[in-house]
């Protein structure tokens, strides 16, 4: 069974965020659910980009660290929207991953803003809508494309599907997307059942 870490998007730690937690925790799994807001929930994306300016992204991140740093090495490091950013991060620069499950979001890595190259043996899936303005829009479908075609196939797969929301796998958003979101889950869970 996989240990996971998950780590939410902009809009706080959601009850559709703890549903994620537990879709992905069904079978055994363990799951580790860390609120990086200590409670807030702002109400949109944009307030949960100020709300990340005001606490301070240093801070964000030094909070994610300490949280991995307590587990074990060989996690599944799972993030959406700005969650993924922060697991994206973790699973490159932490020795021992397994894998990543990249949700509405994927960094560069290569060129300038890449946070240095993709782990050997560390698998990754990343899941967007196609004219999602965040995703499909602004270059980290691009992102994702290259990440999965450096990590090979059998260990590195994206998954796009239509529409044009973002956060379409938060049940308790406008924004969800369940017929989308059943499929995240299942390909997801085939990832953590292939690492055994």
């Amino acid at each position: 069974m996989a240990e996971i870490l998950l780590f939410h998007h902009l809009q706080g730690l959601t009850d559709g965020v703890r549903a994620l937690a537990g879709a992905l925790g069904a079978g055994g799994h363990t799951v580790h659910l860390p609120d990086l807001f200590d409670g807030e929930q702002p109400a949109s994306v944009e307030e949960g980009s100020a709300l990340v300016k005001r606490i301070g992204a240093d801070v964000l991140d030094r909070r994610a660290d300490r949280i991995a740093a307590d587990l074990r090495p060989d996690l599944v490091h799972v993030g959406v929207s700005w969650g993924a950013a922060i697991a994206q991060r973790l699973a490159q620069t932490r020795a021992g991953a397994r894998a990543a499950l990249l949700y509405e979001a994927c960094l560069p890595v290569t060129g300038e803003w890449a946070i240095g190259p993709w782990p050997d043996g560390v698998a990754v899936q990343v899941h967007g809508m196609e004219r999602d303005p965040f995703f499909g829009l602004e270059g980290d479908v691009d992102a994702a494309r290259e990440l999965v075609s450096i990590v090979g196939p059998d260990r590195g797969e994206l998954f796009v599907y239509p529409g044009d929301r973002h956060l379409f796998t938060d049940s308790s958003l406008p924004s969800y997307d369940a017929e989308a979101t059943t499929l995240v889950v299942t390909r997801s869970r085939d990832l953590l059942a292939r690492l055994g």
